[in-house]
Formats: C-alpha cells, structure tokens, sequence
C-alpha cells in the first residue's frame, strides 16, 4: 500500500497560467482553418486578461507570425509566453502534463499520450510534458503502474481537489473501442488515481455524448464547479440520441456520495440542438467550460440555449466574470475551451 502525499489541485484553485498550444494544423479542422486562427487569437486575448498564457507555438516563424496577429487584437503581449516546441495536434487537455502538488510543491505528472487510442501520429506531442516541466522549472514524473507506463488523458478526469475524481466507464473501461490500457480494472485506475492524484473516491459514469471523438471524455458531461456541487449535461429532447445516457449518467450522480460521504449538490446543464457537419455529428457540450482566475469561459454555439447555460453557471461561479466565447469553429475540431487548455496552478 503507497501513501501518497499527492494532490490535483481543482481547476478554481489559484493559477499561474493557462497552457495552450497554436494550430499549426489546418487537418484538425478542414477547410477553416483561417477562422480557426482568430478565433484562437480571441481565446488567447481573454485567458491573457486573466492571468499568463503559456503559448506553445511550432517554430520562430509562426511565433512572429503570431506576435503581429496578438498585437493587431489588442493583446497584452506582456501576458504571452512563447514555448517552442513542435507538436502534431492542438490539444493540451490531453498531450500536456497535468500539474499536481506532491508534500506541497508543484510536479508535472506524464502520462503518455497515445492519440486517445485512435491516432497514429502523436509522437511531437508525446514531447510536450517534458517541455512544459522544463519551461516551469518542475521536476517530471513518469506515471508507472505495475511497471509499465499510464496512459490517461486529462479531459478523462475532473476533481474537486479534496479527493473526490469524475470519469466515465466508456472512456477508460470500454473492453475494445480505444483502449488507453488493456485490461485495466477499476480497482487499477483508482489504485492510480490514489498514488498520483491524491484521488480517494471516484465517481464513474458511464457513456459520454454522441460524436465525441475522445470516446467519453468527462469535461463534455459533468464538471465540479465548488468541492461540492457538480453540473452535468442533460438532453431534454427524448428522441436524440444522448437523452438516455445522459439520463443514466444524472442517475449514477443522484446516487453518488463524496469522498466524505455526503452527496453532491447536482446542477443541470441545457444541450445546445445539434450540430452536425458532412455525415458527422459534433460533440458541442457547454460543460467545456474553462475556470480561470476570477473569470470562466464558456463555449457557446449560436443557439437559444447559449443563454441559459450561461445564466447557470453564473449563478454557479457568483464571484467570476462568465464570458461566452463562440465555439461554433472551434468545435468543427471535435472539442473547445476546456479541450484546448490546461491550467498550471499556483
């Protein structure tokens, strides 16, 4: 049995920045990639209002290419610190470290990155934690258990930082669809969860939404928003789709406890209609939000329900700005805010 002096601090914890990473590839998101580019350059100027963006950008040459794009948006330049480091996608929720207190300093944890089990071509993005740890003067573990090493993404897990973990079965426990981990148990990540996360009590839920690329990533379902209080998507629609899953998924935190066994407070989301591009269904979710210091930011896509989501969790952060930032290009790349970033705490 290890005793773990680890902790994975929750996202409204204090931070010192915002990593991201500029699309350098237009393949993520065919045909709009120009659009793609300013509304990048819109996310980067309000995270940068907030705190530091730790920009990850390919060579010298799209960093000056950016500089002039910044300056001409207004952008405090001053707020932007460039990291050159190739990378093959755009995702630092998943391919970057995430950052954990251990006996109360900051670590950057690696779990290797594969391409969510489906994607070949993830070898620069397996190069990013190091990179990171490098840039913040951290020191970098590699996630091992039983001898090898961990695959896990951090779009798969969202915590309240006192030792309660959400994640959902299609993601980690599906038998052959995008396997992180083969013939991993429960009892297995949460052993892993507990050593690197400081992770007592997890909650899983089961299936994720239509259309996500990820296969099941927790930040398109439920999301904790105090050490308390979850939010969770539901479809109100009965004949699409992720009416029922997300009914099962509401069910399974209806009946959830926390890790000092009381139960959550639960606190629906609305679904925006659907979205759909060629033959494809997109994963639009307003629980991709992102938690910056004294503000959030909240994808939104042109629909009804863009003002509902944001006048809930207004009342759920009533001491943050909440900032709508359209997603509707964005999510032509099968996810948004919360997909693209990843927060350094303090």
């Amino acid at each position: 049995m290890t005793t773990t002096n680890r902790r994975f601090p929750a996202e409204w914890e204090k931070q010192q920045g915002i990593l991201l990473c500029f699309p350098h590839n237009g393949k993520d998101w065919p045909g709009k990639y120009e659009a793609i580019q300013w509304a990048f350059i819109e996310f980067i100027k309000k995270v940068s209002t907030y705190e530091t963006v730790f920009l990850i950008v390919a060579d010298e040459k799209l960093k000056e290419k950016l500089s002039d794009m910044l300056d001409r948006a207004r952008v405090n330049l001053n707020a932007v610190e460039f990291i050159i480091q190739k990378t093959n996608r755009s995702w630092m929720r998943d391919s970057g470290p995430i950052v954990v207190f251990n006996n109360g300093k900051r670590e950057a944890l690696n779990f290797n990155f594969n391409g969510w089990a489906k994607y070949s071509n993830y070898q620069l993005d397996k190069h990013v934690p190091a990179k990171i740890a490098d840039t913040l003067n951290i020191p970098l573990t590699q996630v091992i258990y039983k001898g090898k090493p961990v695959i896990l993404e951090g779009g798969a897990i969202d915590v309240n930082g006192k030792g309660t973990l959400l994640t959902s079965e299609e993601c980690l426990m599906h038998p052959d669809i995008q396997v992180r981990n083969a013939g991993f148990t429960k009892e297995d990540y949460e052993a892993v969860f507990k050593e690197y996360l400081g992770v007592t009590n997890v909650i899983w839920l089961g299936d994720g939404i239509e259309g996500d690329d990820t296969h099941g990533h927790i930040d398109d379902l439920a999301r904790f928003i105090n050490e308390d209080t979850i939010v969770t998507i539901v479809e109100t629609d009965k004949n699409d789709n992720n009416y029922a899953p997300l009914q099962d998924n509401l069910k399974r935190l209806q009946n959830a406890k926390l890790e000092n066994g009381k139960s959550p407070v639960i606190v629906a989301l609305p679904m925006p209609k659907r979205l759909d591009f060629e033959d494809l269904r997109l994963p639009a979710s307003y629980a991709n939000f992102l938690i910056l210091n004294n503000c959030v930011l909240v994808p939104t896509f042109n629909d009804a329900n863009d003002r509902v989501a944001l006048n809930i969790l207004a009342e759920c952060f009533p001491d943050r700005e909440i900032i709508g930032i359209s997603a509707i290009d964005l999510i032509w790349g099968f996810g948004t805010l919360h997909c693209l970033s990843q927060q350094i705490p303090v």
